[in-house]
């Protein structure tokens, strides 16, 4: 059994990067753009309403201060500043996600400020007091489950500071040998051969396996898999895992 997720509301005003309806189909989680690096307060509320529509779990994916970067440009943003302005990020999708009959289940960090917090404490510890400030818990009944990638900063300060942890693993992003990944500035970074996604994710769920740049078999056990939402042809993709895994066994299953 594993969870699948993918980034939705990805837009801003007239400009739409993702098929929120078409991905909506095939995931069980939703992770929805804050307005930071994308998503504007109509984008968050029609795919609030969506997702709730579908039974689709809904998570705040926060991120740096950036719309003209997508997220994707490191920042040196003061702790204190950095978790308001997930606190506030998170508070902004609560209110769509009420709206809608549902809650914000999870958290999960957007491009840079995902991999910042792979290493950095500092920006890591910010983030889950973001998480804390926000109002842990709202809707779900206890504090609000953190999604990032096992190993890092970010979940080992979110289990100290007593909010759950899940582990997801990437099917279209290159990994290094020590088990992060590969800076989308490198080429290669990121799967494009659409039968290359499928089958790093039937090994991912099924055998908790992923090959790194160097040929190393390492081990991902993770409880969600995240197809990203912006990569050409997204939605077909993420039905073509989806059935992949159901036809290998797996029960594709919300974690939160």
């Amino acid at each position: 059994m594993i969870d699948l997720n993918a980034d939705l509301g990805e837009g801003f005003g007239r400009w739409r990067l993702t098929d929120d309806e078409a991905l909506l189909a095939s995931v069980s989680s939703a992770n929805i753009a804050c307005g930071f690096h994308a998503g504007d307060p109509a984008t968050m509320r029609r795919v609030c309403a969506l997702a709730a529509e579908r039974g689709v779990r809904i998570g705040a994916q926060v991120s740096y201060r950036d719309l003209a970067g997508f997220g994707r440009r490191s920042m040196d943003v003061p702790a204190a500043e950095l978790a308001a302005e997930v606190a506030y990020q998170i508070g902004a999708l609560e209110i769509f996600a009420r709206a809608a009959g549902s809650a914000v289940a999870y958290v999960k960090p957007h491009g840079a400020l995902y991999n910042r917090t792979v290493r950095d404490d500092e920006q890591a510890a910010a983030v889950v007091e973001g998480v804390r400030l926000s109002g842990a818990g709202m809707g779900a009944g206890g504090p609000l489950p953190v999604l990032g990638l096992p190993g890092s900063r970010l979940l080992a300060a979110a289990a100290e500071a007593g909010l759950p942890t899940v582990e997801e693993a990437f099917a279209d992003r290159a990994y290094r040998p020590d088990g992060t990944l590969v800076p989308r500035s490198e080429e290669g970074a990121v799967v494009t051969d659409p039968e290359q996604v499928i089958k790093r994710s039937v090994r991912l769920a099924r055998d908790g396996e992923i090959v790194a740049t160097d040929g190393m078999t390492l081990t991902a056990r993770a409880r969600s898999l995240c197809v990203h939402g912006d990569t050409p042809d997204a939605a077909r993709l993420a039905r073509r895992v989806r059935e992949e895994l159901t036809s290998a066994g797996v029960r594709i299953r919300a974690f939160a």
